[in-house]
C-alpha cells in the first residue's frame, strides 16, 4: 500500500495502533492530536522506525481552519490515500441523561459528529475523482455503544456514535461512484485509557462477564479491522459498520 494516511486522534489507544499497523503495511502517516504533543511525536517516531514518513500535526477536528491545515500538511508527505476518523470523546462524566451538563453533551457531539463531518468532507474534496483526486478510503470509528445505548453512563456518547453510523452509510452512497469507499469500525470494550480517564478503572472488569468471548479487546485488534477496510481486500465494501466487540 502506498500513499498518506491521516489518523485523527492518533497519539494514543486505537489511533496509535492504527498508525503503527498502517506504517507496517506501507503507509506514510499523519498523526493528528489536539493536546499534548509528546505522545503524538512518539507515535510518529515509531512510524519512522518502521521505514515510513510521518508527521505529527496538532489540529482541533471541530475547527474548519484547523482541519484544512491538517490536510494541507499531509501534502508534504505525498498523495493522500485515506482518512481514519478516530478522534472522539465521552465527556468523561458518566451518569444518567438527567444528570448530564449540556455543555459536556454539546462538546461530545461537536467532536464526535461535527469533527467526523469536517474531516470526511475535506477528505472527499481531495480524494474524489469528481474533484480531481485519485480515489481512496475513509474509515470512521464508531462504537457498539451506538447499538447498546450506554444507559446509565454515556447515552449522549452512544447517540453521537449512532450518528456516525448513519453518516457513514449516507456518505458511502454519495461517493462510492467517485472512487471513495466509506466504512466504519465499531469497537466494543477495548483496553485503552478511556475508562481510567472517566474515573472508572474497573469498568472493563465489570463488563467482561457480559462479553461472550470472555475478555475485552486490544487496540491492535481494532487496527486490524481498520486496515482491512482501507485495503484493496475490501474493494467492494462500502457503507458497512464492522463491529469488533467479541459478539457483544
Amino acid at each position: 500500500m502506498t500513499g498518506v494516511l491521516i489518523v485523527t486522534g492518533g497519539s494514543r489507544g486505537i489511533g496509535a495502533a492504527v498508525c503503527g499497523l498502517a506504517a507496517e503495511q506501507g503507509y506514510d502517516v499523519v498523526v493528528n492530536y489536539s493536546g499534548d504533543a509528546e505522545p503524538a511525536e512518539k507515535v510518529a517516531g515509531r512510524v519512522r522506525e518502521l521505514g515510513r514518513k510521518a508527521l505529527a500535526v496538532r489540529a482541533d477536528v471541530t475547527d474548519e481552519a484547523d482541519v484544512r491545515a491538517l490536510f494541507d500538511a499531509a501534502v508534504g508527505l505525498g498523495p493522500l490515500a485515506g482518512l481514519v476518523n478516530n478522534a472522539g470523546i465521552t465527556g468523561n462524566t458518566p451518569g444518567r441523561v438527567d444528570e448530564q451538563d449540556v455543555a459536556i453533551v454539546r462538546r461530545v457531539l461537536d467532536v464526535n459528529v461535527t469533527g467526523v463531518f469536517l474531516c470526511a468532507r475535506e477528505a472527499v474534496r481531495r480524494l474524489s475523482i469528481r474533484h480531481g483526486g485519485g480515489g481512496g478510503a475513509i474509515v470512521n470509528i464508531s462504537s457498539t455503544a451506538a447499538r447498546m445505548g450506554s444507559a446509565g453512563e454515556w447515552v449522549h456518547y452512544a447517540a453521537s456514535k449512532a450518528a456516525v453510523d448513519t453518516f457513514t452509510f449516507g456518505l458511502a452512497q454519495e461517493v462510492a461512484g467517485e472512487g471513495v469507499r466509506v466504512n466504519a469500525v465499531a469497537p466494543g470494550m477495548v483496553h485503552t485509557g478511556l475508562h481510567e480517564a472517566a474515573g472508572m478503572p474497573d469498568r472493563i472488569e465489570r463488563f467482561v462477564p457480559a462479553i461472550p468471548m470472555g475478555r475485552a479487546g486490544h487496540p491492535g485488534e481494532i487496527a486490524e479491522a481498520v486496515l482491512w477496510l482501507l485495503s484493496p481486500g475490501a474493494s467492494f465494501t462500502a457503507g458497512a459498520v464492522l463491529e469488533v466487540g467479541g459478539a457483544r
